[in-house]
């Protein structure tokens, strides 16, 4: 199995920002995914998670901010960001929900700033 996020960027707070995740060895339409991230000198958080019955879940830190969704036929999962802040700011990975089981990928870099 093969993880690559992408669309990582430096963006202004307030600002918006969508992240995807494709996979090689695990269809996601049978699989509950999620995403991950970790900011510097912090361990690695989950924010976000889908199931393979296509029901969400979010952290309170996200909630009502982000939206995880996915494509079921191109076997991509995405993350919606908005309102971000920079307490955001962290590596953001893809993973198997809820337990991140799956081999990391190298995650794509998210920073809010100013």
């Amino acid at each position: 199995v093969q993880l690559v996020e992408s669309g990582g960027d430096l963006v202004q707070p307030g600002g918006s920002l969508k992240l995807s995740c494709t996979a090689s060895g695990i269809l996601f339409r049978f699989n509950s995914m999620g995403w991950f991230r970790q900011a510097p000198g912090k361990q690695r958080e989950l924010i976000a998670g889908i199931t393979s019955g296509g029901m969400r879940n979010y952290s309170e830190s996200v909630k009502g901010r982000f939206t995880i969704s996915r494509d079921t036929d191109k076997n991509l999962m995405f993350l919606e960001m908005s309102i971000l802040k920079p307490e955001d700011t962290a590596v953001y990975y893809c993973n198997s929900y809820p337990s991140g089981r799956l081999p990391w990928g190298q995650g794509t870099q998210v920073t809010v700033s100013s």
